[in-house]
């Protein structure tokens, strides 16, 4: 594995004149409601040739487009990739969704026309719910142990906190389920899968080798980027970098 780099060494490099730069976003642009080291420069240097592409499960790209601009981050939600958003966005027009998920990924299902159903969905996906509750968990368990499809939007089991405390991801609640049923398997399009690193690049019009991700974790980032033939750069986090107060060693967004 190549040693990481902070983002100051990156823009002092070639990579940000890339004809498309992909950014992960918790750990490396953003911690919590803070904005990290060098990031607005970033932004300026690459203009729109930057795409974030993330693991966000909670968000979709225009809400996450609004929070970022709150913060003094302009981005456009069409040059934002969310692993919650995507799966939603890729499943069958009307197709009964059993869905647990936060309230923005609710909303785009409604518009998209997903028919919500508990009862006799055709298939689950799991988010990032918050106000998931035991008997949402119960029922997740029955409807896959009848054989109903889950699809997970992403397999991390947790992200960085704002002051680096890790919280419950959607890989946290499906190694619930998983110790239920461990027979069970369930797809993602999450990062470490190549989706929307794929994604980006279509919607960029650029090929594989013309790109370049910037991400904070050789496991999910590293792999995705591998898998899509996308050159990747190992950021340095947060914790290591003395210019903000030192969290634990956890990104997975």
């Amino acid at each position: 594995m190549r040693q990481s780099v902070s983002l100051s060494e990156f823009l002092n490099g070639p990579g940000p004149d890339r004809a498309a730069v992909l950014a992960d976003l918790d750990g490396c642009l953003i911690s919590g409601r803070t904005v990290l080291p060098d990031v607005p420069a970033l932004f300026d240097r690459c203009g729109d040739r930057l795409w974030i592409v993330s693991n966000n499960s909670t968000d979709t790209a225009e809400t996450l487009s609004l929070r970022l601009r709150m913060m003094g981050l302009a981005m456009p939600s069409a040059r934002i990739l969310l692993a919650g958003e995507m799966t939603l966005r890729r499943l069958q027009p009307a197709a009964r969704v059993a869905l647990f998920a936060a309230a923005p990924l609710q909303r785009l299902a409604c518009a998209l026309g997903l028919r919500p159903d508990h009862e006799a969905p055709d298939l689950v996906v799991l988010a990032r719910d918050t106000g998931l509750h035991f008997d949402d968990l119960a029922r997740i368990i029955a409807l896959a142990h009848r054989g109903v499809p889950v699809r997970l939007t992403n397999p991390d089991t947790f992200h960085p906190g704002a002051d680096g405390t890790p919280q419950p991801e959607t890989g946290a609640i499906w190694a619930a389920i998983a110790a239920a049923l461990p027979y069970l398997a369930a797809p993602s399009l999450g990062k470490p899968a190549p989706d929307l690193l794929e994604e980006a690049l279509a919607r960029a019009g650029v090929a594989a080798h013309q790109a370049i991700f910037i991400g904070d974790t050789p496991e999910t980032d590293g792999a995705a980027a591998r898998a899509a033939g996308v050159e990747f750069i190992l950021l340095t986090r947060p914790d290591r970098d003395t210019s903000v107060p030192r969290k634990r060693e956890a990104s997975l967004c």
